[in-house]
């Protein structure tokens, strides 16, 4: 894994030594490495599931702190902002992979957004020891590197990831919000995960139907039928969040933060802010820092 800083925060790339190899990694917070427990805000080109075994602290994601308590479940998104806060003693078992592995199962791309969206899972007595099983049969093969190791870790990481879903809903998520909803409808969720890309500037509903190949009012009609909330909302909604994450984490000024959120009006981008969050981007910084 090596890092390369983009505006104002450091991005987590993961890499391979063979360039003909998809990106994975599998092991524990120990054979990844000391970033694995990075304790400063951060995010990912690449998707992360940590399962937790054994440890104690916080973690952060997107600015809301978990206390952690194992066993759990963690799904980080790429561009989601996180870290581990005054962790101690962690232990367990850590997934890294980008989006081009799951190719044989772009459904498990709804899977991992869908259990992202429980923050955190902590499993029964039984789905402790499924998850266990699994992450162990995936990880020796991860090792092993034999013939057609590829095909086979793609169809453990999909059968971890539906065992998963249902530990989520048996339980319910760690942090007492609502549990994970059913997927979404596919055109909703590409459409989510374009707006949530963070070097993305134009998230105008115009621009992304175009990109989608959709009407603008075809997407919309699917967006709020799965969602239960329009295109133009939750683009205002990643903007916010977005401008949130950079103003708690970095030093970046008022007018790039502007800039990176999409707003050209750094006046506009004040106003916008004001009125989604009830405070000026200073007052939010202040506050959360």
């Amino acid at each position: 894994m090596t890092l390369r800083p983009p505006a104002g925060l450091e991005l987590h790339d993961l890499e391979v030594p063979d360039p003909g190899l998809l990106p994975f990694a599998a092991g524990s917070f120990d054979s990844i490495g000391p970033l694995s427990r990075a304790d400063f805000p951060h995010r990912h080109s690449f998707y992360e599931l940590v399962y937790v075994t054994k440890g104690s602290g916080t973690h952060v994601v997107d600015l809301a702190e978990y206390r952690i308590e194992p066993p759990v479940l963690y799904v980080v998104l790429p561009g989601q902002v996180h870290h581990w806060k005054r962790a101690r003693h962690l232990d367990g078992w850590v997934l890294l992979f980008n989006e081009d592995f799951l190719h044989r199962h772009p459904e498990d791309l709804t899977l991992l957004r869908t259990l992202a969206g429980a923050t955190a899972s902590r499993p029964s007595h039984h789905g402790h020891g499924e998850l266990l099983r699994l992450l162990r049969e995936l990880t020796a093969e991860y090792r092993a590197g034999l013939d057609g190791g590829l095909g086979v870790l793609q169809a453990l990481l999909h059968v971890l990831l539906v065992r998963a879903l249902r530990v989520a809903r048996e339980r319910g998520p760690a942090d007492g919000t609502a549990a994970p909803r059913a997927p979404v409808h596919p055109l909703a969720d590409r459409f989510t995960r374009l707006i949530a890309e963070p070097d993305r500037t134009d998230r105008s509903v115009l621009a992304l139907a175009r990109e989608l190949g959709v009407s603008a009012g075809y997407l919309h009609e699917v967006v709020k039928e799965a969602t239960g909330r329009t295109p133009a909302r939750l683009i205002r909604e990643q903007q916010t969040l977005e401008a949130k994450r950079l103003l708690a984490t970095t030093d970046m000024t008022v007018r790039q933060v502007a800039l990176a959120a999409g707003f050209s009006d750094p006046a506009y981008f004040c106003r916008f802010f004001r009125r989604e969050v009830g405070r000026t981007p200073g007052e939010f910084r202040e506050r959360a820092g």
